[in-house]
């Protein structure tokens, strides 16, 4: 049944077939995003966010003619190929967000059945945008790093965490010393992911990259469990917690030193390396799948596809 505590207007929303005016959209999104998404990361939130604001303007250009039908969704998937030329990671990505808008309108009964669900988003490429460095790449990296100061130490220490453990930038700047623990089968890093509201995931940290983190936690002096694990050594920030920014900037430098830096290579690409490392080590496609966290084997495949690219 309605609410009737509804302004006027909305009676129109039980009916079969939903036409919703621009006020009466922003409502239902806000409340998708408040109360459907909650206990989500803002992370996810703002993803989802963003999203569904191109559809807010592809409903505006429209001047609302949109009853949520699956020709409706088709229409803006169009629309964002054809007119906005998006990538096709992207259109996925928008997609999803307007399937789970409309999921949410069918279970709280304004629609009777999802219109998006039909509309499939365009296949993910079967490769990584970001390149993977060969091994000539991975030694010329190296080649750069030095301990003399406690950046150079930092830098060393975060370089090994990303080509040896397979770390994102993200769960780098949120950990803390106390999130390195000890276990009878080696050391593990606690560490909150990206779209990730706590630490719940554990990450192996083989002995070559431990080592690396003990040089830098022993050249800083004094430190506390509960203090950032990797930390600022400039003259007004001394102390305080790198940023994403600041990690990705120090890694550009040395990707430039080793005349690495061009497109396709990014920071991120070592994050990519990781599984490459793995999987030309040996290692089952399955544990790699499990250190990397992926969701999907498929995702990890890539990867495997792309295991010759280490040895070039």
């Amino acid at each position: 049944m309605p609410n009737p505590e509804e302004p006027e207007g909305f009676a129109s929303l039980w009916q079969v077939g939903v036409t919703l005016s621009f006020p009466e959209l922003q409502l239902r999104i806000q409340e998708f995003l408040r109360d459907y998404l909650k206990g989500k990361s803002p992370e996810t939130v703002g993803t989802y966010r963003r999203s569904l604001n191109e559809f807010e303007r592809w409903f505006v250009l429209n001047k609302g003619r949109c009853r949520f039908t699956t020709d409706d969704i088709e229409s803006y998937k169009d629309h964002l190929m054809n007119t906005k030329r998006l990538h096709q990671v992207s259109v996925s990505t928008y997609l999803t967000a307007i399937r789970r808008l409309c999921q949410y309108m069918v279970d709280v009964g304004i629609l009777e059945e999802n219109p998006a669900r039909a509309v499939k988003g365009n296949k993910r490429p079967g490769t990584h945008s970001r390149k993977a460095l060969t091994q000539k790449d991975v030694d010329a990296l190296l080649g750069t790093l030095k301990t003399r100061t406690e950046i150079e130490t930092r830098d060393r220490a975060i370089i090994y965490m990303m080509l040896f453990a397979g770390l994102s930038e993200i769960e780098i700047v949120r950990a803390d010393v106390q999130d390195l623990e000890q276990t009878l089968m080696g050391w593990y890093l606690r560490s909150q992911g990206k779209g990730h509201t706590v630490k719940d995931q554990q990450v192996p940290v083989d002995p070559p990259v431990m080592d690396a983190i003990r040089l830098y936690l022993d050249a800083r002096g004094r430190i506390r469990p509960e203090d950032p694990l990797f930390v600022s050594h400039g003259h007004r920030s001394d102390g305080q917690r790198l940023n994403t920014r600041s990690v990705r900037s120090r890694i550009n430098l040395h990707l430039e030193a080793a005349a690495l830096k061009k497109p396709g290579i990014s920071p991120h690409s070592l994050t990519h390396t990781a599984a490459l490392i793995w999987l030309n080590d040996g290692m089952p496609v399955e544990e790699v799948k499990q250190r990397m966290r992926h969701g999907s084997l498929d995702t990890t495949m890539i990867y495997f596809r792309q295991q010759g690219l280490l040895t070039n």
